[in-house]
């Protein structure tokens, strides 16, 4: 059978149609799937501390001038206000000294904003994050220094877990170096 110019086209045409998803999916790669690819800056908002609360919540001023109190997600640190705990005193002092009132930080946050109290919830950057990679966020976030440095432990509250993984690995660090928390007598 002959194919007319125009009856070409067409053919071509749907040929190209069925043929697009095909090549479509074969040509992009999920970031999740490439280990090549370097990891993605993270998004963030920039933030003024304007108050301490205990160490691993605060309140701080986000760019639409709305103070809001901030729960570190991933992490829970011992209380300081009404039945205080050990390490308690200690851990809100670090998150002074880290993030002292009029400081800027970035915060970056997961799947759910808000915790039931109402509070934002997010992983606090004491620098502006590049690529969120192990050890910029070993250097870099709050969060994780305080796991690291024994004044917090992990805290997985699904679905905010983009950082459970590497929290774990910090707090197994902290476990093994006895610091903090994981201190003896």
């Amino acid at each position: 059978m002959t194919l007319t110019p125009v009856r070409r086209h067409v053919a071509a045409g749907l040929l190209l149609m069925l043929m697009l998803p095909v090549f479509i999916g074969g040509c992009t790669r999920s970031p999740a799937v490439s280990r090549e690819r370097p990891a993605a800056a993270p998004a963030v908002t920039r933030a003024i501390v304007t108050k301490h609360t205990d160490g691993d919540t605060a309140h701080m001023r986000l760019p639409n001038g709305v103070d809001e109190k901030v729960r570190f997600i991933g992490i829970d640190a011992p209380e300081v206000a009404e039945s205080p705990e050990a390490y308690g005193q200690d851990a809100s002092a670090y998150t002074a000294r880290a993030i002292p009132i009029g400081s800027t930080v970035w915060l970056e946050f997961d799947a759910e904003r808000r915790d039931q109290y109402g509070r934002l919830l997010a992983y606090v950057w004491l620098d502006e994050p590049a690529d969120g990679s192990e050890a910029e966020v070993r250097a870099k976030m709050l969060n994780a220094e305080l796991v690291l440095n024994g004044y917090a432990q992990i805290y997985t509250f699904p679905p905010n877990v983009k950082y459970a993984g590497m929290f774990r690995r910090l707090q197994s660090e902290a476990r093994e170096a006895e610091r903090g928390l994981w201190a003896g007598d």
